[in-house]
């Protein structure tokens, strides 16, 4: 991907279902779930670069032990920062007593029977030590104990803190994580008090009380008070101080979430390699979180997966089959590859059909697989052809030419490469841009000199900076006769309030394409038309509010907006012909059919906090504010 955008963060969750003692004798150590958490948070880095963090609680413990262990790193080597913490807890131990388990759980920390791992990308705000999950809600009665870890961004945080101000609290923030944590915690406090006055009667001493609310929490009922009213696209993870764990997932399925169990595990992840990495299983073993369920574990080792609101339609992220989850899931895999062979005939066509004279290559190094794809199709394509000039020379009764029929191949070339990562510290502006601008170098003597096509495929173009700036122009020293860019992902047209760090109008290029078009068109005026329509919804109930950027987009057609975006992202020193192609919504819904989320593309939005946060983002934009919508 030539544009970096920072997204959702990454989750693990592992609950043990037998005594250490059971993994010592049959792995041969008692660290089996600290290991498995190291592996699956490893596997999920590309999820999180901001930092890194790890909670353990222990079951059983009796008072006065210390139950509930917690790190976090925000180095810039996080992860081995974090598990470098986490292991020196271990270091210089004598055998006898490292390879006791009992002794281990009672006098070292993160040795326990459940585990919560978090990475993060901070999409906006703070990045310090504080951001970090996962966060801690502290109460001296353990069952009122609270552990949260989650990837998630909630669209109505301003209408949830004032619940919680209205419920005479003071929340230390006004952020999604604290105002969650403060959330999920009043109605834990709640569950657990409406049990504690329920037995009391019957003449039970407290610490038995406590014991039969580890047995009688209900889980699904704090779960179902606590969440009513969040509006987003959320995974959430959380670990009660007795024992008992919840993973939930938002009513939509827009962030993802997978778990594995069996007789000796509970493994929870947001991508599935991962599961199926650390704990060798297969494809169909690990199971995917239904929308609007939680993943309950309960501490006596009951694993239930119930609904905790009524689930809606399902609208997964695309963007996580487009670029975000790792290529390595097979599912994934399959689809970005069918997304670059759905763009095969409209590439062909700009090229006029002319493979002799194209050179096709990919944007290093996201669009890689859906580069394969775009192969398979431009072999395909090439397979019907040679059959019917192969006819053709049968019905002629001649063979001359059928060797340069069947050599003619697609000329993939690896044009394009990504230089390590440039640091610049000079402050001339003009001179740094320079610098930046060769981040990317290319592959010289394969294009043919004012010959030559060049066709590159990147698997999307939120802004174009990069393309702009160091890509086309790069490429253009190759002196190809002509160049066109394609992108796997749809238009990006529209912000995101669901986790990725697409919120402000004015970065993304369609819409700048859009607002050039309104001026040259003379229709400048229907922006101050919108802005008014947006004014008058902003304090409607937001399932009242109509999204009215859509109406903006509408005045033109895809094709006139790449156009517009084309003559963008060309570099004032480029001569030749630059064509920009995108995907297509049916063409993303055909190869993803089962991540319907697309609401970046089209302004169709699951939650109705949605066209509240594109309509306040257009504002913002009209107001010319370089905030957040969200």
């Amino acid at each position: 991907m030539s544009d970096q955008i920072k997204h959702e963060c990454g989750l693990a969750f592992l609950r043990l279902l037998k005594p250490l003692s059971h993994y010592s004798e049959k792995y041969g150590t008692a660290l089996y779930g600290l290991n498995k958490m190291q592996l699956l948070l490893q596997k999920q880095r590309n999820r999180g670069q901001d930092g890194a963090g790890l909670a353990c609680i222990k079951l059983d413990e009796p008072p006065g032990h210390r139950y509930i262990s917690r790190q976090r790193s925000l180095s810039p080597n996080y992860l081995k920062d974090l598990f470098s913490n986490i292991f020196s807890h271990f270091d210089e131990l004598a055998p006898e007593k490292f390879e006791n388990p009992e002794w281990l759980k009672r006098n070292k920390p993160y040795v326990g029977e459940l585990y919560l791992g978090h990475l993060r990308y901070g999409t906006h705000g703070d990045n310090s030590i504080e951001t970090v999950h996962p966060f801690l809600r502290q109460n001296n009665w353990i069952t009122r104990n609270l552990v949260l870890a989650g990837n998630f961004n909630l669209t109505n945080v301003d209408e949830l803190f004032s619940q919680l101000v209205q419920l005479g609290q003071y929340p230390k923030a006004q952020s999604d994580t604290v105002t969650v944590l403060e959330k999920l915690g009043h109605f834990l406090d709640d569950e657990v008090e409406r049990l504690y006055t329920w037995f009391k009667p019957d003449g039970y001493s407290n610490q038995e009380i406590n014991q039969l609310i580890f047995k009688h929490l209900d889980v699904a009922r704090m779960l179902r008070r606590a969440c009513k009213k969040f509006d987003g696209g959320f995974v959430m993870g959380g670990m009660i101080g007795h024992g008992d764990a919840f993973v939930l997932r938002d009513p939509n399925g827009i962030r993802p979430a997978y778990y594995y169990s069996d007789d000796e595990v509970v493994v929870v992840a947001s991508e599935r390699p991962a599961i199926q990495t650390a704990m060798n299983v297969r494809y169909k073993e690990v199971k995917e979180i239904k929308e609007g369920h939680a993943l309950i574990v309960k501490k006596d080792g009951r694993i239930l997966e119930e609904p905790y609101t009524q689930p809606g339609e399902k609208r997964s992220c695309s963007f996580e089959r487009i670029y975000f989850s790792r290529g390595t899931d097979r599912d994934i895999y399959l689809e970005r590859k069918q997304l670059g062979e759905q763009l095969t005939t409209r590439a062909l066509e700009a090229v006029n059909h002319d493979l002799e004279n194209t050179v096709w290559s990919a944007v290093p190094n996201t669009a890689e697989t859906a580069f394969y794809g775009l192969i398979d199709g431009l072999e395909k394509y090439l397979n019907k052809s040679k059959a019917a000039e192969i006819k053709k020379l049968h019905k002629k009764g001649e063979l001359k030419g059928l060797d340069k029929i069947l050599n003619l191949r697609p000329r993939v070339e690896k044009i394009i490469v990504k230089d390590a990562k440039m640091r610049t510290f000079i402050a001339d502006e003009v001179v740094r841009g320079d610098m930046v601008s060769h981040v990317y170098d290319v592959t010289y003597g394969i294009v043919k000199n004012n010959m030559d096509k060049l066709v590159l495929l990147d698997d999307s173009i939120v802004r174009g900076t990069t393309l702009r700036d160091s890509i086309i122009k790069i490429a253009n020293r190759l002196n190809p006769a002509s160049m066109v860019i394609l992108s796997s992902a749809p238009q990006i047209r529209y912000p995101d309030c669901y986790g990725i760090d697409m919120s402000q109008m004015s970065k993304f290029v369609a819409f700048r394409a859009m607002i050039e078009l309104l001026r040259e068109n003379g229709r400048e005026h229907l922006l101050e038309e919108a802005y008014d329509r947006c004014l008058a919804q902003k304090d409607l109930p937001k399932d009242q509010i109509k999204n009215e950027l859509v109406s903006l987009y509408d005045q033109f057609s895809e094709e006139e907006i790449s156009n517009k975006i084309a003559v963008l992202l060309t570099p004032p020193e480029v001569d030749i012909p630059v064509k920009v192609i995108y995907q297509s919504v049916e063409g993303l819904h055909n190869a993803c059919p089962h991540s319907r989320g697309d609401w970046y593309f089209t302004g169709n939005y699951p939650t109705p906090g949605g066209n509240a946060v594109a309509n306040r983002a257009f504002m913002y934009y009209m107001e010319k504010k370089e905030i957040r919508a969200y």
